[in-house]
C-alpha cells in the first residue's frame, strides 16, 4: 500500500507540471499583442501623426499592420522595433474619417485599434484654398511639378483622337494635367488616360484626386477665403475657365519670365469678345525631349470650325511671337504675368510677406 501511494506522489505533481506548461505555452501562442495608441484623436491635415505602440512579448516574427475601413484617411510610416515594443508613426491623409488599425503576428490572433482624424478648415494665405489641400513639402510641390508638366506636354505628342475630349481649349488642358497629377494612379489609371508612356515618377504623399473632402471638385470658383461651409455650397467645381484660375486657384509671382519655374503658368487678357483670357504652362526644359530649350505649351481654342491644337514653342519663338500681344513680357499690357498654383504656395511666403 505504501509503494502505491508513493508512486501516486510522483505521477501527479508531473502530470500537472505538464497541464500548467502546456497551459502557459497555449497562452503564450494565441495571446493577442496589446496596443496603445496616442493620441487617438489627429487633425485631418496630411501631415499631424499619432504613434502605435505594439507589445508582444516571446511571439517570434513581424507584425503586419493594416489600416481597414478607409485606406485614404492616414498612412503607415516606417515600423521601428525595440527590446520590449514595436512602434509606427500613423500619419493622418485629409479625409476625415474613423480608421481601424489592424495588427496580426504570423499564427497569431488579431488585435485592432481606433484612431479619429478630425476635419480642418485652415486657409493660411486666405486665398480660399484649404490647406488640406496645399503640398507642405518639397518633395510632394517638386512631384506635382514633374507629373503635371509631363501630362500636359505628353497630349502634345499624343494622336489627337486618342487625346481625352474634354481638352478643347487652354483652361481644360490644364485643369486635366492638374487633376491628372493629383490623381491616384492606380493599377488601370494608365490605360484610361491612353498615355504614350508612364513616367517612373513618385506619387503625392499627402493625399491623392479624388480621395479630399472635395471629391471630384478641386477648383475653387468663389471669392473668399475658405470656410467649412464651402463643402456644401458649390464654392468648389470640376470646371474653371481661365478666368477663373487667374482669380481663385493661382497667385502672381511676377512680371518677369525669369521667374518662372515649371509648372507655372503664363496669363493674359486681349481685347477680345471672345475668349478674352488666355493661358499657357510654362514647362521649362522638355519632360519628354529635353534638348536644352525651354518650352511653353498651351492649347489655341476653337476657331471658327477648327476644334484648336496644341502648340509647343520654345521661349526664343514665344518672345518673337508675330503678334507682340503675346509676347510675354514686362512692357506688354496684354500679359498678366507669371503664376502659380495656390497648392503650391509655401508658409515662408506668408512670413516674407510679413
Amino acid at each position: 500500500m505504501s509503494r502505491v501511494r508513493v508512486g501516486l506522489l510522483v505521477v501527479i505533481p508531473i502530470a500537472v507540471l505538464i497541464f500548467i506548461y502546456s497551459s502557459f505555452s497555449h497562452g503564450i501562442r494565441t495571446a493577442r499583442p496589446r496596443l496603445v495608441l496616442q493620441p487617438t484623436q489627429i487633425y485631418a491635415d496630411g501631415a499631424d501623426t499619432a504613434t502605435l505602440t505594439i507589445t508582444a512579448p516571446h511571439v517570434i516574427g513581424t507584425p503586419r499592420i493594416t489600416i481597414q475601413d478607409n485606406p485614404h484617411a492616414a498612412s503607415l510610416l516606417e515600423l521601428t522595433h525595440d527590446d520590449a515594443n514595436w512602434q509606427i508613426p500613423i500619419r493622418a491623409g485629409v479625409l476625415a474619417a474613423r480608421v481601424t488599425l489592424r495588427v496580426q503576428f504570423p499564427g497569431q490572433p488579431a488585435a485592432t485599434a481606433q484612431l479619429v482624424t478630425l476635419p480642418t478648415s485652415n486657409d493660411t494665405f486666405s486665398d480660399g484654398t484649404p490647406d488640406f489641400l496645399r503640398l507642405d513639402t518639397d518633395h510632394d510641390r517638386r512631384t506635382f511639378r514633374r507629373w503635371f508638366t509631363f501630362l500636359a506636354e505628353a497630349q502634345y505628342f499624343q494622336d489627337p483622337v486618342n487625346r481625352p475630349a474634354e481638352i478643347n481649349d487652354c483652361a481644360a488642358l490644364i485643369r486635366y494635367a492638374y487633376r491628372e497629377a493629383l490623381h491616384a494612379h492606380e493599377t488601370g489609371w494608365a490605360e484610361a488616360a491612353r498615355l504614350p508612356l508612364v513616367p517612373s515618377f513618385s506619387p503625392i504623399a499627402k493625399y491623392q484626386y479624388p480621395y479630399t473632402p472635395l471629391g471630384a471638385g478641386i477648383f475653387r470658383v468663389q471669392e473668399g477665403p475658405y470656410r467649412t461651409a464651402d463643402l456644401t455650397t458649390n464654392a468648389f467645381a470640376q470646371f474653371a475657365d481661365v478666368k477663373t484660375l487667374v482669380r481663385y486657384n493661382t497667385h502672381l509671382v511676377s512680371r518677369d519670365l525669369n521667374r518662372a519655374v515649371p509648372g507655372d503658368l503664363l496669363f493674359f487678357r486681349q481685347d477680345s469678345d471672345h475668349m478674352p483670357f488666355h493661358s499657357m504652362i510654362y514647362l521649362g526644359e522638355s519632360p519628354l525631349r529635353p534638348d536644352g530649350n525651354r518650352y511653353v505649351l498651351y492649347h489655341t481654342g476653337p476657331d471658327s470650325d477648327s476644334p484648336g491644337i496644341i502648340r509647343r514653342l520654345t521661349l526664343d519663338e514665344l518672345l518673337r511671337f508675330p503678334q507682340p500681344e503675346w509676347r510675354p513680357q514686362t512692357g506688354n499690357q496684354y500679359f498678366l504675368g507669371v503664376y502659380r498654383w495656390n497648392i503650391l504656395r509655401k508658409a515662408s511666403e506668408l512670413h516674407d510677406a510679413l
